[in-house]
């Protein structure tokens, strides 16, 4: 029962140590990598196996050289984009940036050649416009619309106060119009009519 258990947890990885032979240059070199890292020496190595398994390196043949050339390859890309981005820069110089700056500067000699300030005039002020009080052809639409709303508003409020209106035949003396209105409603349609 023992030993299926000891077997179980060496092959989940989790078990015994193994021994392995290599020079004494090459351990201490291995031991101050591990040490650099902070792990320990069966970590460093288990990491190191998967980096050349995920990348599929061989650290003896042709793999370090795929890297270097993979590496050589995007430098000469990016030193190609590098020389586009200059050459457009000097385009952009050529056709804009200098032209401009010697039109202003011929402006500027010019201007400092002559000698003369400019003259400043004096400011004007807009003059009164007048012309509010003459009639007008045209009324805008929103303005229209307004006086529109406004007309209905008080239609319909003067036909409420005409449907309170009655006739009073007194038995003396004429006949007189009575408005069934309160006295609040009367004093804001006084300030209405204001």
């Amino acid at each position: 029962m023992e030993k299926q258990s000891t077997n179980d947890r060496s092959k989940k990885g989790t078990g015994g140590y193994s021994n392995i032979t290599i020079k004494k240059e090459t351990a201490t070199r291995f031991r101050s990598f591990s040490k650099k890292y902070n792990k320990s020496h069966s970590e460093v190595l288990d990491g190191m196996i998967q980096y050349f398994k995920e990348n599929n390196l061989d650290p003896f043949g042709e793999g370090t050289k795929i890297i270097l050339d993979s590496i050589k390859k995007l430098e000469r890309q990016m030193m190609k984009k590098f020389d586009r981005l200059i050459a457009i820069i000097k385009n952009m110089e050529k056709t804009s940036i200098r032209p401009t700056y010697e039109m202003v500067l011929i402006l500027y000699e010019a201007y400092v050649k002559d000698g003369r300030k400019p003259k400043r005039e004096p400011l004007k002020l807009q003059e009164e416009r007048m012309d509010f009080l003459e009639p007008r052809n045209t009324v805008p639409k929103t303005e229209h619309d307004r006086i529109i709303k406004e007309f209905e508003s008080y239609k319909k409020r003067y036909n409420e106060i005409l449907q309170n209106v009655e006739k009073v035949e007194p038995m003396m003396g004429k006949p007189y119009l009575k408005i069934n209105m309160d006295i609040g409603d009367f004093e804001s349609l006084k300030h209405q009519l204001r």
